[in-house]
């Protein structure tokens, strides 16, 4: 039995937490917030339970389902066809499947072959080791071509990534490909998941199952030290008061890290600070009627400033539409300062250009969130730049959404992640970080 404490109250931080008592450790998680679930926490949405940030689960995720079972909530996984498309030259163009390519205006019969090709091949790829040191431009060009790289993928990487829209892995797009595209009922219909009630129901029932066990989750308590002695953690201060500790996973974004752990050595606060992020402003909104058919819309066209909307109540059946609209950004951006009244003006007139039949009267209500640290800029070779999860001190483990890479950021890569950590406490193996995929 070791005694443990978490840093971070994140679906990574409440299943480690769950694997860790499990495997018979205390343990105390330690949460600023004042709920727990991070970005898959809910809000009340005027009378609707919602997640924050929008959130679905694909067939290759079996790492999410492993742990509904384990809490004894498998059943209430939830599958339902769903689809995508690109608003370009004034209209939606479904995408996504054969007969979408074959038929859309945006490509021309020599892209429309490369394009095919590319993504097909990239669905049954084992591997992206040899994509890790190319930019996904670079990749994206040899394979589809320039023009294709132009008209379906600048514009989305410019709006997601501004200054560093070229810097970004081939490896992490292409790995965000193939999960999509190997969710699928068959050739021709895309089939995404939804857990019944929301990740609202993932956070209760891991909370359950923590405090079942004898664990402690201290909301409103924001850590200010991870505490050492000797090389080794000995306990973390929050709230103006220490839980000790033998072992410590932390869990925030690594910006935080440097603050929180000032003793560790030069070399890993560097390392973690150099871990870059983009920020994310996530308007939802609730209307009276629905926007468009698809679950997913890129957006390609001159004048709209978001890569694109998800249409949320078409995955996840709710009495009102629902529809996240994700504002990516560097925090220094001048529009990071925008009211929240005039981003959901903004974003819902982008809405009516999608779909003119909207007016004033089908807004019911909007609510704004915004993260600082919600994308990691992964650039090429970025897998030599993540640190080691057991740091130089002994008994303290980091990671982050960054550790998933190449995978993007999602519960189901985080309750891997948290059950390597868990079972890493009291031992001197560092956790697997990456995934081993078939």
């Amino acid at each position: 039995m070791v005694k443990t404490v978490i840093v971070g109250a994140g679906a990574m931080g409440l299943a480690a937490a769950h694997h860790a008592l499990k495997l018979g450790h205390e343990v105390d998680v330690v949460e600023a917030d004042k709920v727990p679930g991070g970005m898959a926490a809910h809000f009340d949405f005027d009378g609707l339970s919602i997640e924050r940030f929008y959130h679905f689960v694909c067939k290759p995720d079996a790492p999410t389902f492993a742990l509904l079972e384990d809490l004894g909530i498998g059943h209430l996984m939830r599958w339902r066809t769903t689809s995508m498309a690109y608003f370009a030259k004034g209209r939606l163009h479904r995408w996504g499947d054969p007969i979408s390519l074959l038929t859309t205006g945006l490509l021309n019969p020599v892209e429309k072959v490369r394009y095919g090709l590319q993504m097909f091949a990239t669905t049954r790829r084992k591997s992206f080791d040899d994509l890790e040191r190319r930019s996904a431009r670079d990749w994206i060009e040899t394979g589809a071509g320039a023009s294709v790289y132009d008209k379906l993928w600048r514009p989305l990487m410019a709006l997601k990534f501004y200054q560093h829209q070229d810097d970004i892995s081939a490896a992490w797009i292409a790995t965000r490909i193939r999960r999509v595209g190997r969710s699928r009922r068959s050739l021709f219909q895309e089939e995404l998941g939804y857990i019944e009630g929301g990740s609202e129901t993932l956070v209760n029932a891991l909370v359950q199952s923590i405090e079942r066990q004898g664990g402690r989750i201290h909301l409103g308590q924001p850590v200010e030290q991870v505490e050492t002695e000797g090389g080794r953690v000995t306990g973390v201060r929050a709230g103006g008061r220490t839980l000790p500790a033998e072992a410590v996973i932390c869990t925030v974004p690594t910006p935080y890290v440097p603050g929180l752990v000032p003793d560790l050595p030069e070399l890993s606060r560097a390392a973690y600070a150099g871990i870059r992020n983009i920020g994310v402003i996530c308007v939802v909104h609730k209307l009276k009627r629905s926007v468009s058919p698809h679950f997913w819309v890129n957006i390609v066209e001159p004048g709209i400033e978001i890569p694109g909307i998800i249409e949320f109540s078409n995955l996840r059946p709710l009495p009102d539409t629902v529809v996240y609209v994700p504002y990516y950004m560097p925090t220094d951006h001048p529009k990071w300062t925008a009211s929240d009244q005039a981003l959901a003006d903004e974003s819902f007139g982008y809405m009516q250009r999608i779909n003119p039949a909207l007016t004033e009267d089908d807004r019911l209500a909007f609510k704004v969130g915004r993260l600082r640290f919600a994308q990691p800029l992964c650039e090429p070779g970025f897998a030599a730049k993540i640190p080691p999860i057991r740091t130089p001190i002994e008994g303290l483990q980091i990671a982050d959404t960054s550790f998933y890479y190449p995978e993007d950021r999602g519960i189901s890569e985080g309750a891997r992640l948290a059950r390597e950590m868990a079972l890493a406490i009291g031992t001197d193996h560092e956790p697997r970080r990456e995934p081993v995929f078939a």
